[in-house]
C-alpha cells in the first residue's frame, strides 16, 4: 500500500504520487514507483510531493564558517586538521565524510613569520578555524580574528594542559608541572573554549621579530620533526638524528657513511628509444624499456611519434627473444625408468645442445629413483628440439615425457610429484 500526503514515511516506504505532480526533496522513483529516501512526513504543495524529514540535514561547512577542529598532521608548510564542529545554528551535528579534514597553510597560521606550521601548533591541539575555500580541497584559516587559534594544547613533555605565560620573551605557553615552555597561535578562548573573556592577542605578539634564543628553536625549512606529542620531549629542541636512521637515509641517498654505500651504483645500458647510452639507477630488465629523461620526458608528454614507439617494440621484442635464449630451458622428464641413471640422461639429451644440469628426484629416506627427472639446456632452442625428438622414445623400455618444467610454482611442484607418485604405482 502506498503512502499519501499526510503520512509517516519510512526509506523504502512507497510514495503515492498524484498525476502530474512531480518528485520533490527525500523522495525517488525506480520500477516500483516512488519510494521514500529519508523518515519524515509527506507534503504536498499541489504541483511537487516531497518528504519533510524530522531530522536535520547533514552540516556542510561554507565559506566564512569558524569550525572547531583538531591538528592531526604537520607537514613542512601545511597543518592538516580534522574539523569535529562546525559553529552555527541549524543542521545536524554530524558533518559528511568529504568534509572531515581541511588544510591550513603555514601563512594562514598566526600574523607573524613562521618556518614551519609545528612552530605554532602541535598534533592533537584543538583550534578554532574559519573556511576560506571549498574547492578542490577545504582549507582554513586561523588569521585575521582575535578568536581564531589553539583553544587547548598539552605540555609534549609531561602531557598535561599548557597555560598562557608572559614570563618569557616570544614564548606564550607554559607547563606548571616541567620546564616547557613554547609559542601557540592562540585564541581569546585559549583555556575555556568559547569566545568572550580575557583578550590574550598580545601574548602572539603579531608583526614583532624572533629573538636570538627563539629563532634557533624555530623548525626552518619544516626540518623538525614534529611526529608526534612527545617530538620535543624525546628529542629535544635540537638533537642528533639516531644511528639507524643516518644508515637509512645514507642507504637511500647514497650519501654518508655509517657502512652505507658511498653512492648508488648506477647500470650503463641505451636508451630504448633513442639508442643513446644512459645509465640507470638499477639492473636493466631485457625486454622492458630503459629511456634516457629526454625520452621520458618525449612519451610523458605525449610528443613520440608513431614511427619511434613502433621501432621500440621492435628492440624490446628482440631483446626480450635474445634474453630467453640465453636463459635456457628446463625441460621435465616423466614415466622414467626406474633403472634409468643420470648418466644415460646425460648421454641421451647431451646429443642435441649443451647441458648445464641433470638429475633424477630421489626418495629422501630410500634414495631410489622416483620416476622423473630434470635436464637443463644452456640454449632454448636446442631444449625445444629435443622436446620434439626424444618425446615418446624409449629408455629401457619404456616410453619417456618430455616436456618444458613449470617448476616455478606450486601448480608444476605438484604435478611432478603426482605424475612421480603415479608412476611408481
Amino acid at each position: 500500500m502506498s503512502a499519501s500526503t499526510g503520512d509517516f514515511v519510512t526509506p523504502g516506504n512507497l510514495v503515492e504520487v498524484p498525476a502530474g505532480a512531480s518528485l520533490g526533496s527525500g523522495l525517488s522513483e525506480n520500477g516500483s514507483g516512488a519510494i521514500a529516501l529519508v523518515s519524515g512526513i509527506i507534503i504536498s504543495d499541489g504541483d511537487t510531493i516531497s518528504v519533510d524529514a524530522n531530522r536535520p540535514e547533514t552540516n556542510s561547512p561554507q565559506i566564512g564558517d569558524d569550525v572547531i577542529a583538531e591538528v592531526t598532521k604537520l607537514m613542512p608548510k601545511v597543518a592538516m586538521i580534522r574539523i569535529l564542529h562546525i559553529e552555527k545554528d541549524g543542521g545536524h551535528r554530524d558533518l559528511s565524510a568529504e568534509n572531515l579534514f581541511a588544510d591550513i597553510f603555514v601563512t594562514e597560521i598566526v600574523d607573524r613569520f613562521l618556518p614551519s606550521p609545528g612552530d605554532a601548533m602541535r598534533s592533537r591541539d584543538l583550534i578554532r578555524a574559519r573556511i576560506t575555500q571549498l574547492e578542490p580541497n577545504l582549507k582554513a584559516s586561523t588569521r585575521g580574528s582575535p578568536e581564531l587559534g589553539v583553544l587547548w594544547a598539552i605540555c609534549p613533555a609531561c602531557g598535561i594542559e599548557l597555560v598562557t605565560s608572559d614570563d618569557k620573551q616570544d614564548f606564550n605557553v607554559d607547563c606548571n608541572r616541567c620546564d616547557y615552555s613554547g609559542y601557540r597561535a592562540l585564541s581569546n578562548g585559549f583555556g575555556h573554549g568559547h569566545t568572550l573573556g580575557e583578550d590574550i592577542q598580545n601574548l602572539n605578539q603579531a608583526g614583532e621579530r624572533w629573538s636570538a634564543e627563539a629563532e634557533g628553536n624555530l623548525g626552518h625549512e619544516g626540518a623538525r620533526p614534529y611526529l608526534s606529542p612527545m617530538a620535543d620531549h624525546r628529542r629535544g629542541p635540537s638533537h642528533q638524528a639516531p644511528q639507524a636512521a643516518m644508515r637509512m637515509r645514507s642507504a637511500i641517498t647514497g650519501k654518508g657513511g655509517g657502512g652505507a654505500r658511498s653512492q648508488r651504483v648506477q647500470h650503463e645500458c641505451k636508451c630504448t628509444l633513442c639508442g643513446t647510452d644512459t645509465t640507470v639507477p638499477f639492473e636493466p630488465t631485457a625486454g622492458k624499456p630503459i629511456r634516457c629523461k629526454d625520452c621520458m620526458d618525449k612519451v610523458k608528454e605525449g610528443k613520440a611519434t608513431k614511427e619511434e614507439l613502433a621501432a621500440e617494440r621492435e628492440v624490446l621484442t628482440k631483446a626480450r627473444s635474445e634474453a630467453s635464449e640465453l636463459a635456457g630451458i628446463k625441460l621435465f622428464i616423466a614415466r622414467l625408468s626406474f633403472d634409468a641413471s643420470e648418466d644415460e640422461l646425460r648421454n641421451l639429451f647431451s646429443a642435441h645442445g649443451e647441458i648445464t644440469e641433470c638429475s633424477i628426484a630421489k626418495d629422501r629416506d630410500t634414495g631410489k629413483s622416483r620416476g622423473f627427472a630434470f635436464v637443463k639446456f644452456a640454449s632454448r632452442k636446442a631444449g625445444e628440439k629435443a622436446i620434439k625428438e626424444l618425446d615418446g622414445s624409449e629408455i629401457h623400455g619404456r616410453k619417456i615425457s618430455v616436456q618444458e618444467s613449470n617448476d616455478g610454482g606450486d601448480r608444476g611442484g605438484r604435478g611432478s610429484r603426482g605424475r612421480g607418485r603415479r608412476n611408481r604405482r
